[in-house]
Formats: C-alpha cells, structure tokens, sequence
C-alpha cells in the first residue's frame, strides 16, 4: 500500500531501456519516502523476467504471463493494471513517455480519478502549502516538465488524488543498477481476474517494428551543430571531426527544421535526450528547449561565434569564433596528437 509502481515495458523479452531508467529513479524516490519500489510486467513468457529488474531495486514485481499479454494491447493491458493499482493503491504510479506509455498512462488516469502530467524531465519529492487555505501538504510528487513552448520549466502537483502519475521521457533519468545481489518478492498476477472477452474484439494479424538506424542516446561522443552552422553542406565538417574522434554527429531543432541534418538526430526536448561523455556543441544558441536534452552531458564544448550565447552558460569550455576555420584546426591537431 502507499509504494511506488512502475510499469516495465517489453521489447523483445527484454525490459525497454526507459523502464530500467525509471526503476532507477523510482528507487530514489522510494527511498526518500520509505516505502517500497514495485514493478508491474505483463506479457508472454516471463520467466526470467525478474533478473532483469531485481537489479535496479524493485523490491516487489507484479507479473502477468499470458500469451495474449505480448504484444501490447491497449484494453487487456489497461484492464489489469487499473485492476492492480485498484488493489495495491500505490501513491505514485510512472510510465515511459512512449507509444504505450502515453497510450496507457491516460487511461488509468481516467478510471482512477486521478491527476497525470506527460513528458517529465525531472521528478522529485518535497512539500506544498497552498496559498489561499494555508492547507500543507508533505511528501508530494514534484512533476518537472518544460511548459509554454520549452520557454519555462513548470513544477506540477497532485496533492489531493491517488496515485500521481507521470509518464517520462526516455533518456532523462540516469539508469543504474542498485545492486545485482537484490533480491526482490515476486507476485504472479492471474490477468483472468480483470479480463474480459471484448478486451480482445482487436487483434494484431501482422506487426513490423522498424528498427532504429541512428543511435545517438548510446554514443559517447556527440558533435552537435545549430542553426548557426549555416547549411547542410558545412555539417560535413562535423562528420569529418565525429569521424576522427569515434562519435556520432546530432542537431538542434533549428538545425532540423532549416533542412541541415535529419529528425532522427535532434537532441532536446522535442528530439532525443543524451549524456555523453562529450558533447561538442558547434553554432548552437542553447535555448532551454535544446538545453533539456545534453545539459546532463560529462563534458560540454561550445564552438560558437557568439560569446553571450546561452550555451556559454553550461559549457565546460567555450571556443569563440568561426566554426568552418576552429573544426578543421581540431581535426588537425587532433590527427597529429595521435598518431
């Protein structure tokens, strides 16, 4: 009663990279108020399923195996997790801000009654006094998210229904493994319980997953280009510099929607969330939107013709002056230093 749930998703008989992240958080979060981290699993075929979440601190896992459970379906799955967080009443729920998360996390908000905010950036626990009542409320959930375009970033809270429940980005929360000794409690859920034969009046004949072709969440090293790169053309030198030091090339959202790099490279807010070792920010202004996906990067470089550039701000090193003359020079002394 009162814990933390989170809902882990299934690719392909592993538990989704953002679910992971979240039992991270969630693990913290527990913490913080003294209560425990549950894990919610349906599918087909779980069997090992728990060594894959143990790990990350979920001191109880609810599993659902069912052949009709894989893959995700939208009525069975939201009937029997609404069933569970009916029974267990946990005080705070987390889904991944995914196709199924943001398909999912709606619906028990619905039946439940209770408050959902998208797309967080940030999660946190803390206090509330309301202003006009002066009631106090303690130990809420502090739903962080970009609001307005990106342009301020809003605290939200539910202080009065259960559970609270937010969706997350993935990338945001930084997933780390608890302990690969934890051992957790493991309840088995029979899905006949809250299952019902219309659950199932959809079926999938066919179902083709494209693969990702670019994987810049993973690399170590980013060079990202702005706007201010100025073409397509001179994001060439960027995969010139990308290519001698082993990293992948990305972009802000200026730079895809001026046409200089594709969609599936863009990082913030509206793109892809990353923490490399490096990033080497080159043109880019650093408007929060951009900021919310690579502020949490090891290193931060700015290449930029503009010393007041927000950029500058959160950059370990700032290089003032033109891009097209700066990344040849590091290419070449880069070369040189290694050979």
């Amino acid at each position: 009663m009162h814990n933390i749930f989170v809902y882990c998703e299934i690719e392909d008989g592993q538990i989704a990279e953002v679910s992971l992240e979240l039992l991270s958080k969630g693990r913290f979060l527990a913490n913080r108020l003294k209560c425990k981290l549950e894990a919610v699993v349906l599918g087909d075929k779980l069997d090992n399923i728990g060594k894959q979440i143990m790990p990350y601190g979920a001191d109880v896992i609810h599993i659902a195996d069912d052949k009709r459970l894989y893959p995700y379906m939208t009525l069975p799955h939201s009937a029997i997790v609404k069933g569970i967080f009916e029974e267990e009443k946990p005080q705070i729920g987390l889904f991944g801000a995914t196709s199924i998360g943001r398909d999912l996390a709606p619906r028990i908000a619905s039946a439940l009654k209770c408050g959902l905010t998208a797309d967080c950036t940030a999660l946190e626990i803390g206090n509330h006094t309301e202003n006009k009542t002066k009631k106090e409320y303690r130990d809420l959930l502090y739903q962080i998210r970009p609001a307005f375009g990106g342009n301020i970033i809003a605290t939200i809270i539910n202080p009065d229904t259960r559970p609270q429940l937010a969706t997350v980005r993935e990338g945001v929360m930084k997933k780390e493994m608890l302990s690969p000794d934890h051992k957790g409690v493991v309840k088995n859920v029979d899905p006949g319980k809250w299952l019902k034969d219309e659950d199932f009046v959809i079926r999938i004949i066919e179902r083709h997953i494209e693969s990702r072709k670019v994987n810049i969440k993973n690399a170590g090293i980013i060079v990202s280009g702005g706007y201010g790169v100025g073409s397509r053309e001179n994001f060439q030198l960027l995969y010139d510099l990308a290519g001698v030091l082993g990293g992948e090339v990305a972009g802000s959202r200026a730079a895809v929607d001026g046409g200089f790099i594709d969609h599936e490279r863009q990082v913030g807010q509206t793109g892809v969330t990353v923490r490399p070792k490096l990033y080497i920010a080159c043109g880019i202004s650093g408007q929060i939107q951009h900021r919310a996906g690579m502020d949490q990067s090891a290193i931060i470089i700015s290449i930029n013709n503009d010393p007041d550039a927000p950029i500058n701000q959160i950059a370990d090193y700032t290089i003032i002056g033109d891009l097209t003359e700066i990344i040849p020079k590091m290419i070449k002394y880069y070369q040189k230093n290694t050979k």
